[in-house]
């Protein structure tokens, strides 16, 4: 078997557990040996077949890090970068987003269920929020939001 057939089938047992944006598959295989040709021959075939997809990559990635895990824009910004995509997917993926920050924010606040009864608890669900990716000011109104509900 040739090699730039090698690098395909690894690349295909690749994606077979869990799904990489082609610059991630790219490192991958030249990690493991494969010279730029072999690397780009693979990448393209599968990019041709549909089977890799950045944009839906991106679509994804950031549908489930908002919906799963509470992520903000700004965190969910930096991990599809850390992958190699670039701005303009990355903003295409934020842009998909048809739901609310804030409200997303004041969830997370509420499920956490610290109270907020003092600036240090206060201070305690900014720095949470923004860990979280969310904008100061989305996470300050998420706050206040969550207090008023309290009170």
């Amino acid at each position: 078997m040739d090699r730039a057939r090698e690098a395909f089938e690894r690349a295909v047992e690749a994606l077979s557990h869990r799904e990489r944006t082609t610059a991630e598959l790219s490192a991958w295989l030249a990690e493991r040996g494969f010279e730029p040709a072999e690397v780009e021959a693979a990448v393209s075939e599968l990019v041709a077949m549909g089977e890799l997809d950045d944009e839906r990559f991106a679509r994804r990635f950031a549908e489930d890090k908002r919906e799963l895990r509470g992520w903000g824009p700004e965190r969910i910004r930096e991990a599809l970068a850390k992958r190699g995509l670039s701005g303009r997917q990355i903003e295409a993926a934020i842009a998909a987003d048809t739901g609310d920050d804030l409200a997303r924010a004041r969830e997370l606040l509420e499920r956490r269920g610290d109270p907020l009864v003092d600036d240090r608890s206060r201070a305690r669900a900014l720095a949470f929020l923004a860990r979280r990716g969310y904008d100061s000011e989305t996470a300050y109104e998420a706050v206040r939001a969550v207090e008023r509900r309290a009170a």
